[in-house]
């Protein structure tokens, strides 16, 4: 009794053991799908820890969409970190819409981190990608404002080792801000904007990225600041703290100067206060050595008053008429 049921147990273990290692649903779907694929590869699959079901149902949708693809490939790229699902959806897609896509280029887009399954519906429906706003100035120093859209379609072939959106974006706005930089007139962009889409669109800025522009389109055009009138303020201000900067050093040297003759008066007068403190000494030197006479003296006087007051009748001037006539005095 024990022996058989050790044999039921060994022989359960032994089928569990080998439905494990054999998917015979597997096996038995893709044979009534028209894949064959043999028992020892589906075991070698669980081997090597390849799930045969992330195998055979993307090789059974390759089989039916008439695609051929084999078990050593899909594996390889599994193993080799890929996508295999999208990669066959890609390939179906592209098979469809009459895109040349081999395995191993849709392969190298998936192991180079890029969604190869958006990437051919982007080739068949194109993409709208909107930038930001650019500012930009016309030569006229008003700002503008430009917003544009630019329509994309993937390139296949530049998939791999191409830019990607933000490069497309940086190229378009670096040739708007040229284009409005160039016109005159702010007015220019305003009345012609489509000016702008034409000789951005012209200057070929898919060159090295992933993706085909087919058209660029002006979506907004806003006016912001007066940039001119802004520089030519700040220029104005700063030319007038330098002139008052200037006015405020030649008036410091105005005072100086004015200080250093103030000093130089007062010493003057000094020194001329100094020499009439020596007058009456060497007057009494000069009588007493009998240089000078008495009269002489007198006369010197009589000539310092007279000269006094001829400058005291300079100062207060001539006398204001009364408008009476006056008798005068015999």
């Amino acid at each position: 009794m024990i022996g058989s049921i050790f044999i039921v147990v060994i022989f359960i273990v032994a089928v569990v053991l080998f439905l494990h290692f054999v998917p015979l649903g597997l096996w038995i779907s893709a044979l009534a799908a028209g894949v064959h694929v043999g028992i020892f590869n589906l075991i070698g699959m669980r081997l090597r820890r390849v799930p045969p079901a992330k195998i055979v149902l993307p090789l059974i949708k390759a089989n039916k969409a008439g695609l051929e693809i084999s078990v050593n490939q899909l594996e390889a790229h599994f193993l080799a970190g890929g996508n295999v699902d999208r990669v066959i959806d890609s390939l179906i897609a592209a098979h469809r819409a009459q895109i040349s896509l081999p395995f191993e280029r849709s392969a190298a887009i998936d192991l180079a981190g890029r969604n190869v399954l958006e990437a051919v519906q982007m080739s068949v429906n194109p993409k709208v990608i909107e930038t930001p706003f650019v500012s930009a100035v016309a030569k006229n120093g008003i700002e503008l404002k430009v917003k544009a859209r630019v329509t994309v379609r993937a390139n296949i072939d530049r998939l791999v080792g191409g830019a990607g959106e933000a490069t497309i974006i940086a190229r378009v706005g670096e040739g708007i801000v040229t284009n409005v930089g160039s016109s005159k007139d702010h007015k220019d962009v305003l009345e012609n904007p489509d000016y702008i889409s034409r000789t951005v669109l012209a200057k070929g800025l898919d060159a090295g990225t992933a993706f085909e522009i087919l058209s660029i389109d002006i979506a907004d055009v806003d006016v912001g600041r007066n940039i001119g009138a802004e520089l030519m303020t700040d220029q104005a201000e700063a030319e007038k703290r330098v002139a008052q900067a200037k006015a405020e050093e030649r008036r410091a040297m105005a005072v100086a100067k004015e200080q250093e003759m103030r000093a130089y008066t007062q010493e003057m007068q000094a020194k001329v206060v100094e020499a009439q403190a020596e007058v009456p000494h060497a007057l009494a030197t000069a009588l007493k050595e009998g240089k000078m006479g008495v009269m002489d003296y007198y006369n010197m006087n009589n000539i310092l008053a007279d000269t006094e007051m001829r400058e005291t009748i300079a100062k207060t001037g001539p006398a204001a008429p009364t408008g009476k006539n006056e008798t005068p005095a015999k």
